[in-house]
């Protein structure tokens, strides 16, 4: 589980097949072979450490619903560790499972993106874009806006994307939760 508030702006180091590796410093401390770690929203697990990168097998399935496979090398990655125990809960609760792709349509700080899937989204409302944690500002049948602060503009890939990027959305796990348990 993931709070959505990125520790570190890393980057796709290279690729070689399935294995991606990312250059990152702070995510590794105290890293080991099997911890996961999220790249822009998404959950990887740790496959092989070396100073100043680590690698994970990314399979089939994660590069069909997500935009890593869309990572060149240089490119930057939102990275963060797993919440501890006794961390506190700053964003919301992440999964680091990427529920569908989005579109950029406007860049930040009025960040608006088209998605195939907007059940899940309401005004003041959480949203995973790139697995950062953002409050959704409103809500239309296919889009959603959210206001990205300078500060998350710098220290994350958000200030960088464009109109036409695909970013990973995971939405709420709890109104997804209460969908099922109402459709019983």
């Amino acid at each position: 589980m993931f709070t959505g508030l990125i520790e570190e702006l890393g980057s796709l180091a290279g690729r070689a097949g399935p294995r991606f590796t990312f250059a990152a410093n702070v995510v590794t401390d105290a890293a080991g072979i099997g911890d996961s770690i999220s790249v822009n929203g998404c959950c990887l697990t740790v496959v092989e450490l070396a100073p100043g990168s680590w690698s994970a097998d990314v399979v089939d399935e994660t590069l069909a619903r997500t935009s890593l496979g869309r990572l060149r090398p240089g490119d930057p990655v939102n990275l963060e560790r797993p919440v501890r125990l006794a961390d506190r809960l700053g964003g919301h609760v992440v999964q680091g499972h990427v529920d569908v792709l989005g579109e950029v349509v406007s860049p930040a700080p009025d960040l608006i993106v088209a998605t195939p899937d907007t059940r899940y989204l309401v005004e003041k409302g959480s949203v995973a874009v790139d697995g950062v944690s953002l409050t959704v500002v409103e809500v239309t049948d296919d889009r959603f806006r959210v206001a990205v602060i300078p500060h998350t503009a710098a220290v994350t890939t958000l200030g960088r994307l464009g109109p036409g990027d695909r970013v990973n959305l995971e939405f709420d796990i709890l109104a997804k939760y209460v969908e099922r348990l109402l459709q019983r």
